[in-house]
C-alpha cells in the first residue's frame, strides 16, 4: 500500500512556516510514501513565489498544486516551465505556461497528479474541467498508471462531487480545495475512489478564511474595500491521508487530518498583500457567501 497525504489551500507566512517545520515529521509519523500541497495562497495569501515552491518541494512536498490565484505573482510564470512539480490548474487555455498534470516515479511506483479548476462562482472562466481531466486521466491509464490523484479547486459542493462520481473508479483520490473549511465527509466511492469535498487550509485558526478576522468584518459591515491581512497565530493543518493499493489504485482507507500547529511570533518575512478591489475578501470572487477563501 502507498501512503499518500495531501494538505489543503497554504494560507500566508505562517501557513508555509508550519506546513515546512511539520511535513518532515508528519511523513515519519505517519509513514509516509508522497505528499501534495496546494500552495495557491503561499505568498501574502495570494499566489506562489519559486521561492516558495522551492522551500515546499524541499520540506518534502513532491508535487504543489495552485488554483485562481495561480498568477497572482507574476514572476512565477517565467518558473513554470522550469519546474513540472509545480502545477497549474490544467483547464487553462493552451499556451498557459506550465502543465496541470505530472507522472513521477517513487519506490513504490507511477503516482499521477492532476490539478484542475472548477467553474460554478469561479473566476476566470475556464474550459470544462472533466474534459481535461478526463482526457488527462485516460493518457496516464494507457501508459500503466494506476495511481492517480485529483486537486479540484472548486467553489460549488455540486461540481465537486459529481467530478468525484465521474472519475469513481479511475482514479484513486479526488479532493477539493479552495472554500478553506474543511469538509467531513470523507469517503470511498463504489469505485474505489477516496473523495473528500474539501480539504480545508493550512492557515491561522482564528482568523476568516486565514484573513485577519477584524478587517473581513468590517468589509461586510460597511461595504467598503480593504486590505485582507493575514492573520497571525496557531496554524489549523488540514488535509486528507489516503492508503492506496499500488497495483489496483483503489483507496483502501481515507482519513482527514486537522490539527492545531503553534507558530512562534516573528516578524514578517513578506510585504501586506494589496488592497482588495470591491470584490470582497475572496478577491475576483464576488458571488463567494464567505468573507472570501482566498482560495
Amino acid at each position: 500500500m502507498i501512503r499518500i497525504l495531501f494538505l489543503g489551500d497554504v494560507v500566508g507566512e505562517p501557513g508555509r512556516k508550519a506546513v515546512i517545520t511539520r511535513l518532515p515529521e508528519l511523513k515519519e509519523e505517519e509513514d509516509l510514501d508522497f505528499i501534495v500541497v496546494n500552495g495557491e495562497n503561499a505568498a501574502g495569501g495570494r499566489g506562489i513565489t519559486s521561492k516558495i515552491a522551492i522551500d515546499l518541494l524541499r520540506a518534502g512536498a513532491a508535487v504543489i498544486t495552485t488554483g485562481d490565484h495561480v498568477w497572482d505573482q507574476r514572476e512565477v510564470m517565467d518558473y513554470f516551465p522550469t519546474e513540472p512539480r509545480l502545477l497549474r490548474p490544467i483547464n487553462f487555455p493552451e499556451g498557459a505556461p506550465g502543465a496541470g498534470s505530472v507522472v513521477l516515479e517513487t519506490g513504490k511506483g507511477k503516482v499521477g497528479v492532476l490539478n484542475a479548476q472548477g467553474r460554478v462562482f469561479m473566476n476566470p472562466p475556464l474550459e470544462s474541467p472533466l474534459a481535461a481531466v478526463e482526457a488527462a486521466v485516460d493518457a496516464m491509464r494507457a501508459e500503466g498508471v494506476k495511481v492517480i490523484l485529483l486537486d479540484f479547486h472548486a467553489e460549488a459542493t455540486s461540481e465537486k462531487i459529481a467530478m468525484g462520481r465521474a472519475l469513481d473508479g479511475r482514479v484513486s483520490l479526488v479532493v477539493g480545495t479552495h472554500t478553506h473549511v474543511q469538509t467531513s465527509d470523507e469517503q470511498i466511492f463504489p469505485g474505489g475512489t477516496a473523495f473528500l469535498t474539501d480539504a480545508g487550509m493550512c492557515g491561522p485558526a482564528e482568523s476568516v478564511l486565514g484573513r485577519e478576522i477584524a478587517s473581513v468584518v468590517w468589509r461586510f459591515r460597511t461595504g467598503l474595500p480593504t486590505r485582507f491581512p493575514v492573520a497571525k497565530g496557531p496554524v489549523r493543518l488540514c488535509g486528507v491521508i489516503v492508503g492506496i493499493d499500488e497495483q489496483s489504485g483503489r483507496a483502501l482507507e481515507v482519513r482527514r487530518v486537522d490539527e492545531l500547529y503553534p507558530v512562534p511570533e516573528q516578524p514578517s518575512e513578506e510585504p501586506e498583500s494589496p488592497a482588495e478591489s470591491d470584490q470582497g475578501a475572496r478577491g475576483e470572487e464576488e458571488n463567494s457567501s464567505a468573507a472570501g477563501s482566498e482560495a
